[in-house]
C-alpha cells in the first residue's frame, strides 16, 4: 500500500493514523484538565486526583464518599463516558468515567477527553500499548516529577480502527479487567478472613505470652539499591532472581506476589527462599509480601523468616496486626527506614506450638486460595499484554498524515476485525 493513503499497513489490517488534534477538526472532541491541587482530593468530597486512577478504573476515595452533587459544575467536572488521563507521575494511565464518579471534580493531575464512545474507549486501550508508552516517555518532562502536557497528548499520533474493531477490543479488555477485579477481591477476602481468625485467636483469655521478634524469627535487612543491580544478559535466560524494592510492597491487594518488577542475575547472591516475609514501612503502616519465588531484598526492605517453618502464617498475621507498632519503630522521612535491628525489639503475641499448628491448619487453605487467584491474575495480565503487543504490531510505524481523508483519492481498505466476542456475527456488529 502507498503511504500517501495515510493508512498504516500492518499485513492483516490497515488503520488510519490520526491524533486528537486532527480529529477535533472533524468530530466533536473536548479536552481539558483539572485545576485543583491533588491535596484537595484528600480533604474534599467529590474530588478525584491521579491517585485514584489505577488499573483502568477510578477508585473511590478512601477517606470520604464522592458526593458529586455538592460540587459546582466547572470545566473540570467529570461526565459519564469521559476518559480521565493521568498527566503527572504515572503519566498515560487512564480510566473511563462511570456513573459512580460522574459529577466529581478532577484535579490538575488529570486530563479529560470527551468524545464519541468508540474514540475514548480506543484511546484508553491505545495508551496502554508499548508504542504509546514509548511515545509518552519521549515527551515526558521531569521538572520535579514526570509530567506530560495536555497539548502533547492532543498531538500524539495513534491508529484508529473502525468502530466494530474497537467494540471487539473494548469487550475483550473489559472482560479481562472484570475477571481480574473479581479474583483480586476474592483473594483479598480470603486473607482478611485469615486476619480475623488470627485476631480472634490472639485475644485469648488468659492472654498468650508476648515475645520479642528476635526470639521467634530471623530478620535480615536488605542491601543495595535499584541502581546497584547488575544488568540482565541480553539473551533470554531463566537464571534470574526477583529483587524487591520498598515501593514494590506498597498498596498490594494481597500479600502473595507471583513475580516482582525487578530481577537480577543469579550470580552467587544469596536469595531468600519462597515464603519469606518481605516487609517495608511507610507513614501509613507496614507493607508485607510473601514472594512465591526466591527473592533478594534491597535497602529499606527487611526479610523475616520464622525459626520454625510451620509458624509462617501466624507470624504473617501477627505482623499485619502490628502495622502501627512497626511504623513507630521506623525512622527517617515518612517513617520509611526500617531495619532488622529495630524489628527484633518488636513484641509479638506467641501462643503455644499446638495452637500455632492449629492456626496453620486453618489458615493454609485460605492462603492457598489467594495464591491460586494471584496466579490466575498473572495469567490474565499476560493475556492483556499479548493483546497490547498485537495492537502495537498492527499499528506498525505511525506516520504523520499528509492530507485530510476527504481529499484522498484512495479509499481506506477495511481492516480485519480485532478479537470478536464468541457468537458475534457480522450482523451483530455496530455500523462503523
Amino acid at each position: 500500500m502507498e503511504t500517501t493513503t495515510d493508512q498504516i499497513d500492518s499485513g492483516s489490517a490497515a488503520w488510519q493514523t490520526t491524533s486528537i488534534e486532527i480529529e477535533r477538526a472533524r468530530r466533536n472532541i473536548y479536552t481539558t484538565s483539572g485545576f485543583l491541587d491533588d491535596a484537595a482530593a484528600d480533604q474534599t468530597a467529590g474530588v478525584v486526583s491521579s491517585t485514584f486512577v489505577q488499573d483502568g478504573r477510578i477508585l473511590s476515595p478512601r477517606a470520604n464518599e464522592c458526593r458529586p452533587r455538592e460540587s459546582p459544575f466547572s470545566r473540570a467536572t467529570l461526565r459519564q463516558g469521559d476518559l480521565a488521563v493521568v498527566l503527572v507521575r504515572r503519566v498515560g494511565d487512564s480510566a473511563l468515567v462511570t456513573a459512580e464518579h460522574a459529577g466529581c471534580t478532577a484535579t490538575r493531575s488529570i486530563g479529560i477527553i470527551r468524545a464519541e464512545p468508540h474514540i475514548v474507549r480506543w484511546l484508553r486501550i491505545w495508551l496502554q500499548t508499548p508504542t504509546a508508552k514509548a511515545h509518552i516517555d519521549q515527551d515526558v518532562t521531569a521538572h520535579v516529577e514526570p509530567t506530560i502536557s495536555l497539548g502533547t497528548l492532543r498531538r500524539m499520533l495513534f491508529p484508529l480502527p473502525p468502530p466494530d474493531v474497537i467494540t471487539a477490543y473494548h469487550r475483550a479488555f473489559g472482560l479481562i479487567e472484570e475477571m481480574t477485579a473479581l479474583y483480586q477481591e476474592t483473594a483479598r477476602k480470603a486473607v482478611e478472613l485469615a486476619d480475623a481468625l488470627h485476631d480472634d485467636w490472639a485475644s485469648a483469655i488468659p492472654p498468650w505470652e508476648t515475645r520479642p521478634l528476635a526470639k521467634v524469627a530471623k530478620p535480615k535487612t536488605g542491601k543495595g539499591s535499584e541502581r546497584s543491580l547488575s544488568p540482565l544478559p541480553t539473551e533470554p535466560s531463566t537464571d534470574a532472581t526477583d529483587v524487591i524494592a520498598p515501593k514494590d510492597l506498597y498498596d498490594l491487594p494481597v500479600p502473595h506476589v507471583q513475580r516482582f518488577r525487578l530481577s537480577s542475575p543469579a550470580n552467587g547472591v544469596e536469595a531468600c527462599p519462597p515464603g519469606t516475609l518481605m516487609l517495608s514501612a511507610r507513614s501509613d503502616g507496614a507493607h508485607i509480601a510473601v514472594p512465591c519465588r526466591p527473592a533478594i531484598p534491597l535497602r529499606g526492605v527487611v526479610a523475616v523468616r520464622p525459626i520454625e517453618d510451620g509458624d509462617g502464617w501466624w507470624l504473617l498475621h501477627e505482623l499485619r496486626s502490628r502495622s502501627g507498632d512497626i511504623t513507630r519503630l521506623a525512622q527517617g522521612q515518612n517513617g520509611r527506614e526500617i531495619s532488622a535491628g529495630a524489628l527484633k525489639r518488636l513484641g509479638v503475641t506467641w501462643p503455644d506450638r499446638f495452637t500455632r499448628a492449629d492456626f496453620h491448619t486453618m489458615a493454609d487453605p485460605l492462603h492457598a486460595v489467594a495464591r491460586l487467584l494471584v496466579a490466575k491474575i498473572t495469567t490474565l495480565h499476560t493475556l492483556r499484554d499479548a493483546l497490547l503487543r498485537d495492537i502495537s504490531a498492527k499499528a506498525g510505524f505511525l506516520r504523520e498524515p499528509t492530507a485530510e481523508p476527504e481529499m484522498q483519492s484512495v479509499p481506506a481498505p477495511r481492516p480485519t476485525a480485532g478479537p470478536a466476542p464468541r457468537g458475534m456475527t457480522g450482523n451483530d456488529r455496530p455500523d462503523p
